[in-house]
């Protein structure tokens, strides 16, 4: 059993939102992989850009982190130097920079730090999941999916509960900036030049940055200085230490990133329990735990694509990436690619070796929250697994409005409970 089956036409247009609001367009994707694995695309509201659509070429280019740079912009939008500065985060920035960052911060996210953390997820699961569990037919994304990457946020960033829904809504505000349910200020069907300097280009950015500053007033005055947020406004190795500005993308993107890309994957692994019902019991029985967050997070893939910018020319698959175009990593393609995985449309909770592109494997950016994002996936779903006897859609699902995030919005379905 196919767990969902592309419609697309094998020539989708990936520069439009609209496309992914029925799911990724994998039959495209597989067009591209198979015959043009490195595709021009040009496009009528910016540069056009080059598609890496194989694992193994992404993989390859995500290494040379000298060829293929960040700094310009990961998404296919088009910025001003000026916009760039004003929105990037350590995201957006290369070797040694992004390294400088990125050390003040890994031991927040590091496997150890983490793993203590397994108690307060698993407390958390239970509160949820009885919750939900207890209406029988649910929208699995609203009731589940979303609240546990919310509540564990709160603790991770210091903030109270009561402000958790307001963070997260604006959270998706900013990453979902192009899906109507989401945010008013649409990024592709008005003009937003008035928060152009905003992360995201979004109102949401401003609101969330005055909310940052309150918090740490509040902490400061109570001599608190624990979390990721105390750490990130430590000086360097250098003694350099964040601008205003940087200090509030980085906030910006702890919210957005970090709240979205683990609610989609789970989003995405109970839709996959749904519509493939041997994995309930390949989950009870329990062998399954050290590869099957690894296996959900590849089925589901949040993050559609990266964009890199070459910085010199680059020949590959006989064609020539000239210095200064744009390349997209995407990711939900080398995700499904056949050469490195047998049968990609069926979710195999024992899938090893999984050479997944969801965490930026092989690259600088390797993603901070990877150890929390399986964590929370593991406890979620052995703490689902435990609870129920069966579960069936009990609707039809809707995907994000975003070519960039990749996600089930909604998710109707009914459980019995065990």
């Amino acid at each position: 059993m196919t767990i969902w089956t592309p419609t697309d036409d094998g020539h989708a247009d990936l520069t439009s939102h609209d496309t992914f609001m029925d799911g990724p367009p994998h039959n495209t994707f597989a067009r591209l992989r198979r015959e043009d694995p490195l595709s021009w695309t040009e496009w009528d509201k910016g540069q056009g850009f080059w598609s890496v659509t194989r694992n193994e070429d992404i993989l390859a280019l995500n290494r040379q982190a000298d060829l293929m740079s960040s700094a310009r912009g990961i998404r296919m939008e088009d910025q001003s130097y000026e916009e760039y500065l004003a929105r990037r985060t350590f995201q957006e920035t290369d070797p040694p920079e992004h390294s400088m960052t990125r050390v003040k911060v890994a031991k927040a996210f590091s496997k150890p730090v983490v793993a203590g953390f397994e108690a307060q997820i698993r407390a958390l699961c239970d509160e949820i999941l009885d919750e939900a569990l207890e209406q029988g037919t649910f929208d699995a994304t609203k009731a589940i999916a979303r609240q546990l990457p919310m509540r564990m946020l709160g603790r991770i960033l210091g903030t109270p509960d009561a402000d958790l829904p307001w963070l997260v809504e604006k959270g998706d505000a900013l990453i979902a900036n192009t899906d109507p349910d989401f945010t008013d200020h649409v990024l592709d069907r008005m003009t937003t030049d008035a928060y152009r300097l905003m992360p995201f280009n979004s109102p949401a950015g401003a609101e969330l940055y005055d909310y940052a500053k309150q918090l740490m007033a509040d902490k400061a005055a109570r001599g608190d200085t624990e979390g990721v947020l105390h750490l990130i406004l430590q000086p360097g190795p250098d003694g350099s230490t964040i601008s205003e500005t940087e200090f509030r993308n980085f906030f910006c993107l702890l919210v957005a990133a970090g709240n979205d890309t683990t609610r989609y994957s789970i989003a995405a692994g109970i839709q996959a329990m749904a519509h493939q019902p041997d994995l309930l019991g390949q989950m009870q029985e329990g062998a399954i735990w050290d590869t099957a967050p690894d296996e959900i997070i590849r089925w589901a893939t949040p993050a559609l694509y990266f964009r890199r910018t070459a910085t010199r020319d680059h020949e590959m698959h006989g064609k020539t990436i000239q210095a200064g175009d744009k390349v997209l990593y995407w990711f939900i393609s080398g995700n499904r690619d056949e050469a490195v995985f047998e049968d990609p449309f069926r979710v195999d909770l024992a899938r090893t070796p999984n050479r997944h592109l969801s965490f930026g494997q092989g690259g600088p950016h390797l993603c901070l929250g990877m150890h929390l994002a399986r964590l929370e996936v593991r406890v979620l779903f052995q703490e689902l697994a435990r609870r129920i006897r069966s579960i069936e859609p009990a609707g039809p699902q809707k995907f994000l409005r975003s070519n960039f995030v990749g996600g089930i919005k909604e998710l109707p379905v009914h459980v019995t409970r065990a």
